[in-house]
Parts: structure tokens; sequence; C-alpha cells
């Protein structure tokens, strides 16, 4: 198990890696090659289909959930059933989304405002919405089945190679002077490998009967799992919507390029955390629970801890690396320090409540906890609507900050009194750990701006950082944490000798 878990991570993080450098290159390049505006059009259209992503997030986590027992047990026929169930399902679902992309193909370009003819924004949109179908759809029954079966490295490789593909035929097609449509076309016929070798991987390595009848529903909470997604995927997006229609599209382009950074800091942070889920749901299953308790406040420590130390390098390195990403590009103003301190600190306590949201996820709360993504939504668009008028980028920002700041609390409560039992007690003095180390973070006199704006000189500024905040963060935790500090050390020199 904790072999797969090692896999699991390495070839997430790996993948993540790989992400957030493909991530990089192409905004950089179609900002250069097609200009802000068209960023921006690119980055709104990518949030307003990413409500085809809940296939995934959505009733895929429940799905996930309801094949731990099973797969634990060896239970050949309640896996066939789950599995029949989600195909079906996830069929239903794509005649929906099909229905939702052909509406925004009429109705969109209306709502981004005047910057393009309706053809030209339909087109791109139309172009996006394959490529979107081709990464979450196709396949995806597949892909949960080998994370439900800690084997989620196999689906992590398919999709690093994938990404690798599409960045270097986007770069080619840029480069010769092809238009954004064109490149947005290539990726959906890149995207459509993965899903095929997935199919034929889980029918070479699974006793599958997709045909297989039962009686009642072996998916239970599958609505409750899409309505909580559903609300979660309006609670990221609201930033861009908002700005689309509130705001403009160099605004957009602005919190694209930010939202890049710290998106893909979170995401090389959560991919750490892809095997975590799984495994702490086999324990939940077996009612492990000294296991569960040992494991999860070694997952929480080991979160807090390090998204601290990673989203602090972040919020002090952002602007620095937005000066040399943007430069020689005049027709935005990319130097936003305040509302980078927000977006980092909003992406920073989305972090934070994942030690909380993972747990959930892995004893299956979805009803029970649906109404938390529902009121932090709805304080996320009041707040982003009131706010933007008067501060722009700023207001969204702190719509989102509020948002994550409330479902962070709620969740460690609601894991406290119902999961993972134990005093809130616990839970403040992490917190409290966290302000300690921010505050000595936020004394220490790094430029906050380059005087040479060259990558050269700001590699040589994320040491310096990174030293710097590694100290504080192992003197604090020594002080705080020396028994879990203990035990990762030692982890650590078991796999190093075992090396």
């Amino acid at each position: 198990m904790h072999k797969k878990l090692k896999y699991n991570t390495i070839s997430s993080l790996v993948f993540e890696i790989v992400t957030i450098i493909c991530g990089f290159i192409l905004p950089r390049l179609i900002i250069g090659q097609y200009g802000s505006a068209v960023n921006g059009l690119v980055n709104s259209i990518t949030q307003f289909i990413g409500i085809i992503t809940f296939l995934d997030f959505g009733v895929g986590k429940v799905v996930q959930s309801a094949l731990y027992k099973p797969l634990a047990e060896n239970d050949t026929k309640k896996i066939s059933e789950v599995v029949a169930s989600a195909r079906k399902f996830f069929h239903r679902i794509a005649i929906i989304m099909a229905l939702y992309v052909c509406v925004l193909l009429v109705v969109y370009p209306y709502l981004s405002g005047n910057h393009f003819s309706w053809l030209y924004t339909s087109a791109l949109l139309a172009a996006m919405s394959v490529s979107a179908f081709s990464q979450y759809y196709f396949g995806i029954v597949d892909r949960l089945l080998l994370n439900a079966d800690q084997k989620g490295y196999i689906q992590y490789n398919a999709q690093t190679l994938t990404l690798l593909l599409n960045t270097a035929a986007s770069v080619i097609l840029i480069k010769n002077g092809f238009g954004i449509h064109a490149v947005k076309l290539a990726s959906s016929v890149i995207f459509l490998f993965r899903p095929i070798y997935l199919g034929w991987y889980v029918r070479r390595h699974y006793e599958i009967d997709y045909r297989i009848r039962y009686e009642g529903e072996p998916i239970r909470q599958k609505w409750n799992g899409m309505a909580q997604h559903i609300a979660y995927t309006v609670l990221n997006d609201t930033d861009t919507i908002v700005l689309t229609m509130l705001g403009s599209l160099t605004d957009v382009s602005i919190y694209g390029a930010y939202n890049m950074v710290v998106y893909g800091v979170k995401r090389l942070f959560t991919s750490m955390m892809n095997g975590v889920e799984a495994y702490l749901g086999t324990l939940w299953a077996k009612e492990d629970e000294p296991g569960l308790q040992r494991a999860f406040a070694m997952t929480e420590w080991t979160i807090h801890t390090t998204v601290v130390f990673t989203f602090g390098c972040t919020g002090f390195l952002i602007v620095p690396f937005i000066q040399c990403y943007t430069n020689g590009i005049t027709d935005a103003n990319y130097i936003q320090p305040l509302f980078a301190a927000l977006i980092v600190m909003a992406h920073a306590c989305h972090c934070l409540r994942l030690p909380y949201n993972l747990m959930i996820f892995a004893a299956g709360k979805y009803k029970e906890t649906q109404h938390n993504y529902v009121i932090a939504t709805v304080m996320n668009i009041v707040i982003s609507v009131l706010c933007v008028k008067q501060w722009g980028l700023v207001g969204v920002a702190i719509g989102t900050l509020v948002s994550m700041l409330y479902q962070t609390i709620w969740m460690a409560r609601y894991n406290a009194f119902n999961l993972v039992r134990r005093p809130m007690t616990v839970f403040g003095k992490q917190i409290l750990a966290d302000l300690i180390t921010v505050s000595l973070y936020a004394v220490i006199p790094l430029p906050r701006l380059l005087t040479h704006v060259q990558y050269s000189a700001w590699i040589l500024l994320a040491v310096e950082t990174a030293a710097c905040f590694g100290v504080i963060t192992l003197v604090i935790n020594l002080l705080l944490y020396k028994t879990q500090l203990n035990q990762a050390f030692d982890l650590l020199r078991k796999r190093t000798s075992k090396s």
C-alpha cells in the first residue's frame, strides 16, 4: 500500500511539474503572438466551460468513494455494479453538458463584450469545448477506478505524455503563424489518446462486467456530490466570470497571469496529496481508527507546514516573476502587488483546508457537507460583485479570500466533531503556528521588485527567499511540533537508506 502511495505521489508530482512548465510556456506565447485581449478571451472561455470538469471531481469523487470498500474486499461483482452505474450516469451528464455548450455558443459572445466578432468567439469556444470533453469525459470511469485502486500513477503518466505532446504541437503551430482556433483544435485531437490507452489498460487488468444488472443504486449520494461540486466550480470560477461581465478582458488577462502562478503552485502541492485520499479511504473502510488517527495527524501537519512555506515564498516571489514573464508587454499593467498578496492568501487557504476536505471525501460525506459549499459560493459571488466596481481585481480577490477562510474553518470543525474526532484546540494550535511563521516571513527585508528584470536575478532571489523561510519554518516546528518533525526525518532517512 505504501509503495502504491509512493508511485502515485511521484507520478502525480511529475505531472504537475510538467503542467506548470507547459502552463508558463503557452500563455506567454499566446500573449506575444495574439495579444492580451485574446489571452483574456482564452482564460475567460476556459472558466466558462470549466463546469465540464465536475464530471470528474463532482460525481467522480462519489464514485471513487463507492469503490474503496469493494476493491479492499476484492468484490468483483460490486465493482462491476459501481462501474456500470457510473458509465450510465456519465453518459447522461455528457448530453446535458453538450446542451450547455450549445447555449454558451450563442450567449457567451454577447457576455464577453465587443472585442471580437460573434463568429470568432463562438468558433474558439467550440474548439476549446471539444478539448475539454476530450480531457474530462472520455475514459473518466477508467480513471476513477485506477485512482480508487491506488493505481493513479497509470493515468498520471498518460496525462504527462499527452500534455507534452500538446505543448510541443501548440508551440509549433503558434511559431508557424497558425490561428488560435487551429491551436486549440489540435489539442482536442491529442487529448483523445489518453482515454484510449486507459480503456485498453482497464480491460486487460480488471474483470469488469459492463452489462451487469443490479437492484438499487450502487452509487449513493451521487446527486449530493454533483450539487457540491457545482457549487465548488462556481466558487473557483467566480473571479473570472465577474471580471468578464463587470470588468474587462484586459483585467481577465492580468488575473490569468497571476492565477497561472498560484494555481500552478496549488496543483503542484495538491499533487503530493493525490494518493492520500485513497489511503485514508481504505483506512476508513477497514474501520482502522488508530491507523486513521495517526495518518490524519501526520497529513494535517505536513499540509499546513508545506503550505505556509510554499505560499510564503510565492507571496514574495510572484510579482518579481510577473515582471520577468511580462517584460516587453505594454498593453496592460501586470504589476499588481496588492492583488497578488490577496490572491496568494486565498489559494493558501484553499490548500489549508485540504486535510479536512480529503477526509470528507474519503468518508463519503457529501450530503452532510454540501451546504458549506453553497454558502461559500454565495459569499464569493456577493462580495466579488459588490467590490469589483470599486476595486477591480482586488475586489474579486477579497471575495475569494473571505469564502476560502470560511470553508477552511467550517471543514476543520466538521472533521473534529464527526470524522477524526478530537478537540478544536488541535486545529487552533496549528493555525497559531502558521500565523507566527508568516509574521516572521513578513519582517524579512527581501526586495519586492527586481532592479534587473531577468530570470537569473529572479532565481537568485528565489534561492535567498527559500533559504530564509526554510530556516524560520524549521525553527518554529522544532519548538511546536518536534515529534512530527522527528517522524518526518525518520521516514526520510529510512527511504534514503533503502535507496
